[in-house]
């Protein structure tokens, strides 16, 4: 599998139900058995296959979006922040975006699925995603 973006995040945005400047987004690690389904996972609760273990807690932990508007070059893009779990001992295959509401997890919008291209371990040792590059969108 790839990474993707999940295509009610492009649908919640025209309907202004996300908003990437000032919304809460969170980053939560799978296993290898999740398979993204961009057209039918909608929101959090679609995701299966959360990791467990020591030093990460589920939902995952919050991360930062920057938004940059070129106008020479007709585009706006989306860069995520890297994040830590320090100390972790977990086996991740992924992570997945999604716009944090606080409450249930049927109420979260996905935004992408980033796929690490192998199970990534640590053991007692600091687990950092970080992205090589931002989602553009472009006219």
């Amino acid at each position: 599998m790839s990474s993707l973006i999940f295509n009610s995040f492009l649908d919640d945005l025209a309907r202004g139900l996300i908003d990437m400047d000032t919304d809460t987004f969170k980053i939560m690690l799978v296993a290898s058995a999740y398979t993204a389904d961009k057209d039918a996972h909608l929101k959090r609760s679609a995701v299966t296959n959360e990791v467990t273990g020591a030093g990460y807690t589920a939902g995952g932990i919050a991360i930062t979006c920057t938004v940059a508007k070129d106008t020479a070059t007709d585009r706006v893009t989306l860069t995520f922040s890297s994040v830590n779990w320090p100390t972790a001992t977990i086996t991740a295959r992924g992570g997945v975006i999604y716009k944090n509401r606080g409450g249930l997890a049927s109420a979260d919008e996905l935004v992408a699925y980033a796929d690490f291209l192998a199970d990534v371990t640590s053991t007692g040792a600091t687990f950092t995603v970080t992205f090589s590059s931002p989602i553009t969108f472009q006219n």
